[in-house]
């Protein structure tokens, strides 16, 4: 068993003793029995504005506000005016994050229920906290520890910020190479393989007192369209999602996961027309509660998304959803309208006052088996001894090197470059979002000694800047193409520009070269006959540092596809190098042009 496993084991261990650093850990999510609080005795308290209220979930910024400052004063006019039950929170320091949230926490009523996505670790949207590859890269591990260890920290650093719900894992199968917008952040393709390693992500965020959620039901990976701009539609039938899509659901359910956030997708063979999967009974009633029995909190995806806004507008998208099964309104896009058309639709018998009451009543019965009711803020002396510490970067740089994957090396480029010195272009693209692109990674390669010409590609950059890219690559003898393509949404597609697809087939073709992939596994598709391929899943520090080690011939390399990369490698492949040791062949590198 690995050192991080054992460390893992004595964290879980100490958050249970109430020993050692991990005491700041938060309480677990089983009812706490000691709280007087009833929940009948709430919801009775309660009028139908304030049921309402409680389901409606509006985004924040986690950015630093004045207590006067508009962003804050709307959001305090959100817990003032609507009452509502919850905030999802967005990127921001750990600090600026928790004492917004401390702030609207004291000014509610009730506690408020906090959310976040952080998919791949707390870092996904606090600023500071640790950063795990993306959980594709704990399917190239294939061990569920690697999925559990990203929950984990997620929920402790996400916890101690004030953070209760992580909007993860994400439980789609990716088995449609063009998905262009779900890719690394699935598990892979195998339902098995995703179900183990779904099953262990729900069971580290639940362990450290954190609620875990399984999206995008019933399955978002069979998509070719971005449902934040459009409708996709599955065609397939039950029988093909019984077998597919919804095995790692159901392993997410048996392990425990307590909400399950809906997909806004169209299943024609199950609803019998257009709608999508968030606004449809069949879907999340008949089949989520009824068929696969889950009892908890239902959630839908953004209603500000395009595939739901569009066509019905930001109230009756709302009521819609309400009435197909879901229980938390996310995202909408007026609050304010959210909530005057569930009060509409409630005063018009539309909705039933029983069928409010068991939202609210699952809602409240959450809060309080979280402790808010005895305890709804964080204490910010704390913060420093958990967000981002040693122990949860370490694990992330453990996971990082295992991950990665050798797809190809036919001419033996990587395997020739490690442990031998060399002078390389490096070129690097990413999205204007990404400030910095393989710059860990240079540094790293001239540490050791590598004479490394760096090139910054852009995806508004011109032939000017192609030009000057094609100057850099000629004084070398070696070529390093890094390419951080990942998903963005309402982007729509998950490829690199075309230029550069060719800029770097053109390089293959007359010197060495090497693309490393710090997103997207699928630029094979572009680039077919590139001859030396490495995947290393993300653009974090530690995936940067993971691939310069294994270029630079200190580590090995022994990551797997736990995705089919059309048309020639399928699911496990994995070129292995197993030790720091560079081969006798092929030949060293020349050194200068």
């Amino acid at each position: 068993m690995r050192s991080h496993r054992w460390f893992v084991l004595a964290l879980i261990v100490g958050c249970r003793t109430g020993a050692g650093p991990a005491a700041v850990a938060a309480p677990p999510v089983a009812p706490a029995p000691f709280s007087p609080v009833s929940v009948d005795s709430v919801l009775a308290s309660l009028s139908d504005r304030q049921k309402v209220g409680q389901l409606i979930v509006p985004w924040l910024s986690g950015a630093y506000t004045a207590l006067d400052d508009s962003t804050f004063l709307e959001a305090a006019r959100w817990i003032d005016s609507l009452q509502v039950g919850g905030i999802i929170i967005s990127v921001g320091s750990p600090f600026d994050i928790a004492a917004k949230l401390n702030a609207l926490q004291t000014r509610s009523r009730l506690p408020l229920l906090v959310s976040a996505d952080l998919e791949w670790g707390a870092a996904m949207r606090v600023v500071g906290a640790t950063g795990f590859p993306p959980i594709m890269a704990a399917g190239a591990t294939g061990d569920p520890n690697d999925a559990y260890t990203i929950g984990a920290a997620a929920a402790l650093e996400g916890r101690a910020v004030g953070i209760h719900v992580n909007f993860a894992p994400d439980a789609d199968l990716n088995n449609n190479p063009l998905n262009p917008i779900i890719n690394t952040r699935s598990f892979g393709e195998d339902p098995r393989a995703v179900s183990a390693l779904v099953a262990a992500y729900v069971r580290g965020v639940r362990e450290q007192g954190m609620l875990a959620t399984l999206k995008h039901f019933p399955g978002h990976g069979d998509t070719e369209t971005d449902s934040h701009l459009g409708l996709p539609v599955i065609t397939a039938g039950y029988a093909r999602l019984d077998t597919l899509e919804l095995v790692p659901f159901r392993a997410g359910i048996a392990a425990g996961a307590d909400i399950v956030m809906s997909a806004h997708i169209a299943f024609p063979a199950l609803t019998g027309g257009d709608d999508p999967g968030t606004l449809s009974a069949a879907v999340l009633t008949g089949l989520l509660r009824d068929s696969l029995h889950f009892g908890g909190l239902v959630v839908t995806d953004a209603l500000t998304m395009g595939a739901i806004v569009a066509k019905y507008g930001a109230g009756e998208a709302t009521v819609r959803a309400f009435l197909a099964g879901s229980d938390l309104l996310l995202m909408p896009a007026d609050p304010d309208s959210a909530l005057d058309a569930m009060l509409v639709a409630l005063a018009s018998g539309r909705i039933s006052q029983g069928r409010l009451d068991t939202s609210v009543r699952r809602l409240l019965q959450i809060k309080k088996g979280l402790g808010l009711f005895e305890r709804r803020t964080v204490p910010l002396e704390r913060v420093m001894q958990t967000v981002g510490t040693r122990r949860w970067q370490s694990a992330a740089e453990d996971i990082a090197a295992r991950s990665l994957t050798l797809v190809r090396d036919t001419t033996g480029t990587i395997a020739g470059l490690r442990g031998r010195r060399t002078r390389l272009a490096l070129v690097a693209y990413a999205d204007e979002g990404t400030p910095s692109v393989a710059l860990r990674l240079t540094d790293q390669l001239r540490q050791n000694g590598d004479t490394v010409d760096y090139f910054r590609l852009w995806p508004m950059s011109g032939p000017a800047s192609y030009d000057s890219a094609r100057a850099v690559l000629a004084r070398a003898p070696l070529a390093l193409f890094a390419a951080n393509v990942k998903p963005i949404s309402a982007r729509g597609s998950i490829v690199l520009p075309d230029s550069l697809a060719a800029l770097i087939t053109t390089t293959d073709s007359l010197k060495p070269t090497v693309l490393v992939s710090f997103g997207s596994p699928y630029l094979l598709n572009q680039t077919p006959t590139v001859k030396s391929y490495l995947l290393a899943w993300s653009g974090v520090r530690v995936a940067e540092r993971a691939a310069a080690r294994a270029l630079l011939g200190q580590s090995p390399i022994r990551g797997h596809l736990p995705i089919r990369i059309p048309p020639g490698y399928g699911m496990g492949w994995g070129i292995v190098i197993p030790d720091s040791t560079p081969p006798p062949l092929p030949p060293a590198l020349p050194a200068s042009p």
